[in-house]
């Protein structure tokens, strides 16, 4: 409970700190922010944090539960859709069914999973969220996401240029890296300023969240939005976390995969959605709306597993 707590604080702060510096600073500075940490803070957390994780045992099926989840969602929101258009007659907007199966898939496993992981379960377990993330929900987003963008989409892509996205991901390349350096022996000074600046990066992260959050003025979408969310960040987890005991994952790694599963969407849907003109608005919607429902499903998932 006193982790919790302390998290919500620290989770809570950094993201109010965020919207505030949203507000005051140019539109511009959460992409410069944005950048930063794409090409810089996370690459080095990923480096630093794997220095001290544990890779031994089962750490390999983290991603294809992620996929299992991915697909899940993708599944229950189509079904969502066809029971609706069966019940009420009408049936959504292509855009609008794209936003809604991308909101159910895909979730914030990097910039929120990675923080919430490390503060309630810490850094010896840090490779399966990590794994979970890089090759599991980065796939996720850019290759079935953009697959089922272009489906719904009203527009042609280059998926040339999306496999190139994924290719060129620095996060993917200081994984790599990561591996190899942690065979190096460094001296404690460098070891501490590493670590530093890993958790640095953490916390610049959540700010911005926050200062992305407060960008965010569409709530008129709330419905469609929320059973999204619902299925995103209820029934994945519930089913899914469910039947880990069967491929053999307990204890603490159960936690870690539980917890990316039940993570919001992923601001990588908004960016898809907007490259392939989906409905922007609920993406938007669904993005604030889960980061809110975070903080009550939380303990919720904890308590269970």
């Amino acid at each position: 409970m006193i982790n919790l707590l302390e998290l919500y604080v620290k989770l809570v702060g950094l993201v109010l700190v965020g919207v505030m510096l949203g507000r005051k600073l140019p539109a511009i500075f959460p992409n410069y922010l944005g950048q930063f940490l794409f090409w810089v803070g996370v690459p080095i957390s990923i480096i630093a944090f794997l220095r001290q994780t544990d890779l031994s045992g089962q750490i390999w099926i983290a991603p294809a539960i992620a996929h299992l989840a991915i697909l899940l969602g993708a599944f229950l929101a189509w079904l969502g859709i066809k029971g609706q258009a069966y019940l009420t007659k009408s049936i959504p907007q292509p855009s609008t069914q794209g936003s809604l199966i991308l909101a159910a898939m895909v979730g914030n496993t990097g910039y929120l999973g990675f923080p919430i992981t490390l503060a309630m379960v810490g850094k010896e377990y840090f490779a399966w969220a990590l794994f979970y993330d890089l090759l599991g929900s980065l796939f996720g987003a850019y290759g079935l996401g953009v697959l089922l963008a272009a489906r719904f989409g009203n527009t042609v892509q280059n998926h040339r240029q999306m496999a190139k996205a994924i290719l060129i991901n620095p996060a993917l390349w200081s994984f790599g890296f990561g591996l190899l350096f942690r065979q190096v022996t460094i001296s404690n000074v460098v070891e501490i300023g590493l670590d530093k600046l890993a958790w640095c990066a953490v916390a610049s992260s959540l700010i911005l969240i926050g200062m992305r959050l407060s960008r965010l003025n569409s709530w008129h979408k709330l419905k469609p939005a929320g059973s999204s969310i619902v299925i995103k960040m209820l029934l994945v987890p519930l089913i899914l976390g469910s039947t880990l005991p069967l491929f053999g994952v307990t204890g603490d790694a159960a936690q870690v995969i539980v917890l990316q599963m039940a993570m919001p969407p992923a601001f990588a849907t908004l960016v898809i959605a907007e490259t392939f003109n989906l409905d922007r608005d609920l993406a938007v919607t669904a993005l604030a709306m889960g980061t809110m429902v975070l903080l009550f499903t939380l303990p919720v998932w904890l308590w269970l597993f």
